[in-house]
């Protein structure tokens, strides 16, 4: 009997047969979107230093420049504040003014989302104009709106509440329509099949599914016009930055520091009553904010592939329909009542005018005509132009500047991220506190430090923006997926290896969508610094309204427009195509 054995060469013939398969195997197919995204990135990395390296900003010039803050500081001598009945009437005609511009934002708001989400609207036509309009409003400046209605309307809050109020419709509506498209369908529907009008497939299938993200974007948005409202003050607008304004102009440096310390520890107590509400009337866990995962939803899609609002908590709608009033509905109702006197009392102290709604339409023709056409009188284009490229210059430094400070300041405050629970609350702590400095203020002394120009524009514009970036960085990091993470900490990697191996490859992609998020707010944001002397284009803003040459600043109105449209348009392109 003859045993026959296998040939020796018979694997390495397979192993080649394999290999001459793969090799032969097509390879995966590069997206070119997504490579043209890439190097686009990269390029404007680049450019981002560049425009940093233009800047100068001089570290040991700054050193040696300490001796005047010293000699200013010994100048005004110590902080002032005006009369105690005084401060008091401001503060409140402040934080009304600011709460009613964030009510009528949101109330505008509502129709333009419906309009612009793609499962509700009527059509294309309407998707696009209420886009559009969404995109409008957030790119025109709040400072050029208050100039128009200080215009229009008698001095006093109203001019405020309305800048306000339509320059956050951009913002607000675009968070609300993306909600919208993220409900669970299933509840619209029902609606629907039973014979339910479209009012009623809106407050009863899509109303309490988004009403959750609405409230938390209008209170961080609450937060950010807090902040906003100090510029407002230099065109006229009343309240603390009136005063402020008023105090330096003369300058009475002591009133105007002391009233900007004011301002101050009010955006602090704004942004800690805010987390409050968030975490009583919502439910909120610390670190888990409701108004990042409803961006990291608008950037990246929903994680998990479960819808908001899928799981109501209830074995049926019967029992949905008769909710107990139990402890948390108590809550809840009470929070709803103290909300709407809240903002009742606000639309009270800031003491509107309404006559002026009726008088003012008389004033548009002319307001309209003053405005048109559009030149660059005696500055010329040139100048203009140059100092509308600094202005993007000073974004562009200013946003490198924070990203790189912000990755590791969001890093350690995320709970999977930080050495332990003290280093978290530290870090999550300083956040706080570095939004509640308002930009122009602390440009103020920086200007004082360093003189007029882009390097106090920048680096108030770049500390400013850790407040924001830092806080998105961190919760996005926080609601990565575990696995990964565990994995690794399961093959004996450290807790550095862990973060790089799995933590940021899993968090890039919302780090690059809040990155440009960042952007698109420090274009308009540095327009604005140049007011008080931090650089660019807002200098000439400020000086042609001063000057009632208001077709100058259509001008400078209109290249901003085209400035921030082309950062949102691509900004929207980059994102779409690293998704």
């Amino acid at each position: 009997m003859t045993l026959l054995l296998p040939e020796r060469n018979a694997e390495p013939e397979a192993g080649d047969r394999r290999a001459d398969l793969a090799s032969r195997a097509p390879g995966q197919r590069r997206d070119p979107q997504r490579a043209a995204a890439g190097i686009s990135l990269g390029i404007l990395v680049v450019v981002a230093f560049v425009a940093l390296m233009r800047v100068d900003i001089s570290v040991p010039g700054m050193i040696e420049s300490a001796s005047n803050a010293e000699r200013f500081f010994a100048r005004v001598g110590g902080l002032q504040f005006p009369e105690p009945a005084d401060l008091l009437q401001l503060t409140v005609l402040t934080v009304g003014l600011v709460l009613t511009g964030t009510v009528l934002a949101a109330v505008l708001s509502v129709p333009v989302a419906y309009l612009a989400a793609e499962n509700t609207t009527p059509g294309r036509g309407w998707r696009a104009l209420a886009r559009f309009i969404g995109v409008f409003t957030r790119a025109l400046p709040d400072v050029v709106l208050a100039m128009v209605f200080v215009l229009l309307f008698s001095l006093g809050s109203l001019p405020g509440i309305l800048a306000i109020g339509i320059h956050s419709i951009g913002m607000i509506s675009k968070l609300f329509a993306d909600a919208i498209e993220q409900i669970d369908e299933g509840p619209r529907l029902a609606i629907r099949a039973a014979g339910g009008s479209k009012l009623q497939e809106f407050s009863a299938g899509i109303l309490p599914q988004v009403m959750p993200s609405w409230v938390a974007t209008v209170l961080h948005r609450n937060d950010i016009n807090m902040r906003g409202s100090v510029v407002l003050g230099y065109v006229g607008v009343a309240g603390l930055g009136l005063e402020m304004s008023y105090a330096f102009k003369s300058l009475n440096y002591g009133l105007g520091l002391g009233i900007a310390l004011v301002i101050f520890v009010l955006c602090v107590a704004m942004e800690m009553i805010s987390s409050a509400v968030r975490v009583g009337m919502l439910g909120e866990r610390a670190g888990k904010g409701v108004f990042v995962k409803l961006l990291a939803r608008a950037r990246g899609g929903r994680r998990g592939g479960a819808a908001p609002g899928a799981r109501t908590g209830f074995a049926s709608v019967d029992a949905a329909m008769r909710r107990p009033w139990g402890s948390v509905r108590v809550r809840t109702a009470i929070g709803a009542w103290l909300a709407l006197a809240a903002v009742v009392a606000g639309v009270v102290v800031s003491g509107i005018n309404w006559g002026d709604f009726v008088t003012f339409w008389a004033k548009v023709p002319a307001v309209a005509a003053s405005f048109w056409p559009p030149n660059f009188g005696n500055y010329g284009f040139e100048t203009i132009f140059t100092a509308m490229v600094e202005t993007v210059e000073i974004a562009l430094a200013a946003t490198l500047l924070t990203c790189m400070a912000s990755i590791v300041i969001g890093s350690l405050a995320a709970r999977n991220v930080a050495p332990n629970p003290a280093t978290r609350s530290g870090f999550r702590f300083l956040l706080v506190g570095i939004r509640g400095v308002p930009e122009l203020i602390l440009a103020i002394v920086l200007i004082v430090i360093t003189g007029l120009g882009a390097q106090a524009g920048t680096i108030a514009l770049a500390f400013g923006g850790i407040g924001l970036l830092g806080k998105l960085i961190a919760d996005s990091l926080e609601e990565v997926p575990r696995g990964p993470e565990r994995a690794l900490t399961a093959t004996g990697a450290t807790r550095l290896q862990m973060y790089f191996g799995a933590t940021v490859p899993q968090g890039a992609q919302a780090l690059i969508g809040h990155t440009f998020y960042l952007l698109d707010t420090n274009v308009r944001a540095a327009t604005l610094l140049g007011i008080v002397g931090g650089g660019g284009v807002g200098y000439y803003l400020l000086n042609a309204g001063q000057g009632s040459n208001y077709q100058l600043v259509g001008s400078i109105v209109l290249m901003i427009l085209v400035v921030v449209l082309l950062v949102e348009g691509l900004a929207m392109w980059m994102r779409k195509a690293l998704r």
